[in-house]
């Protein structure tokens, strides 16, 4: 299989999980797939400044920035592989 093939592979695995990931973890996830299929964060920061989920994946995505779309592919990938163990 290509890499994106189990990328893709690994975003339908990651709904069935075993048990349901941490916060941390699925913000992890969620950071990982933007970076893998958008690259870089490209959106204006959350105006709410009470809307915390919104700001916690913002945030979570802009620290993925400058990692190529193949590296987070790679990641993402991997993080489901072992939270599928």
């Amino acid at each position: 299989m290509t890499k994106r093939e189990e990328f893709d592979q690994a975003v339908v695995d990651s709904k069935a999980l075993p048990k349901a990931p941490s916060n941390d973890i699925l913000l992890q996830l969620y950071a990982l797939y933007k970076q893998a299929t958008e690259g870089d964060i490209n959106v204006e920061p959350p105006a709410n400044v009470f809307d915390f989920v919104a700001r916690a994946k913002y945030e979570a995505w802009n620290e993925m920035k400058g990692k190529t779309k193949d590296s987070a592919m790679q990641e993402y990938t991997a993080l489901v592989e072992k939270l599928k163990a």
